[in-house]
């Protein structure tokens, strides 16, 4: 039958968005080139600046314009010794309501010794009653550079979006030379509004971000205290075990991108990808 569960659940399944990108960047003579580059589904990578001497730069484009229940992207990026890879969004990322299905994202990255990362995606915007499990490993040598920022934004304010219900679980797992030095979890679920309004949460913020650099020390953390008056919500930074890592929490998207730009600038790490500051 055309109503069947069965019928329904495959009709379902195949028109969900699959996606995986898989590449290698190793260092030459002229600065910092592509390898190996796999593309399948609605996931594509481009290299706008190839000929560079600079630290090559990856653009992530989700041809579906966004994400739902049951899609699943998975993204494996491979840094050689000495080589400089900065990766990037062509948009943010957009994952709408699920009906009941996760949407889910893996996220592996690796640098050998020598080599330098920068993963600044742009935001990941999320939706009222949307499910979304994201999973982030990263494996860097022991002489390995990384700067990574990941921010989230629950409803656009601007156009008067909210987020009331949903889910929310968001894995990070760093690990130098195979040890693990940062490890979290973030779980958000049901109410997310009233999740969100606690004080000990974000105070009803609905813009919040993550920053992780290595090697990190404490004169990175005074470097962005020193900015303070330039942040229009909440930042705290510490620094420990070799790494600096940054929180951020903002009233709206807005406020978060200007926030994470003061930040990433204080840690003088990278140039910021252009996209960024279109």
């Amino acid at each position: 039958m055309l109503g069947s569960a069965p019928l329904r659940n495959e009709i379902f399944a195949g028109n969900r968005a699959v996606g995986r990108i898989a590449f290698t960047v190793a260092a030459g003579l002229g600065g910092s080139r592509r390898g190996r580059v796999h593309e399948a589904g609605s996931l594509r990578v481009r290299f706008p600046n190839g000929n560079s001497k600079a630290a090559l730069e990856a653009v992530i484009v989700n041809t579906g314009g966004g994400m739902t229940g049951g899609d699943r992207f998975d993204i494996d990026i491979k840094v050689g010794a000495g080589a400089r890879l900065t990766v990037t969004t062509a948009a943010a990322e957009k994952i709408y309501r699920s009906l009941g299905p996760d949407t889910d994202i893996g996220v592996k990255l690796d640098v050998d010794p020598g080599g330098a990362l920068a993963w600044l995606p742009q935001e990941t915007i999320v939706f009222d009653q949307a499910r979304l499990r994201r999973s982030i490993d990263i494996e860097l040598a022991r002489d390995a550079k990384l700067l990574l920022a990941e921010a989230a934004v629950f409803g656009r304010s601007a156009m008067g979006e909210t987020v009331v219900q949903g889910h929310f679980f968001d894995r990070w797992r760093l690990r130098v030379d195979g040890a693990l030095v940062f490890a979290e979890t973030l779980r958000l679920d049901g109410d997310i509004a009233q999740r969100l309004a606690q004080r000990a949460v974000t105070g009803g913020g609905v813009a919040v971000a993550s920053v992780i650099k290595y090697p990190g020390d404490d004169g990175d953390a005074a470097a962005v205290r020193a900015m303070q008056d330039r942040f229009a919500g909440e930042v705290g930074i510490s620094a420990w075990n070799g790494l600096a890592v940054a929180r951020l929490v903002a009233t709206d998207g807005a406020a978060l991108r200007r926030g994470l730009v003061a930040v990433l600038t204080a840690l003088d790490a990278v140039p910021l990808p252009r996209l960024w500051l279109n």
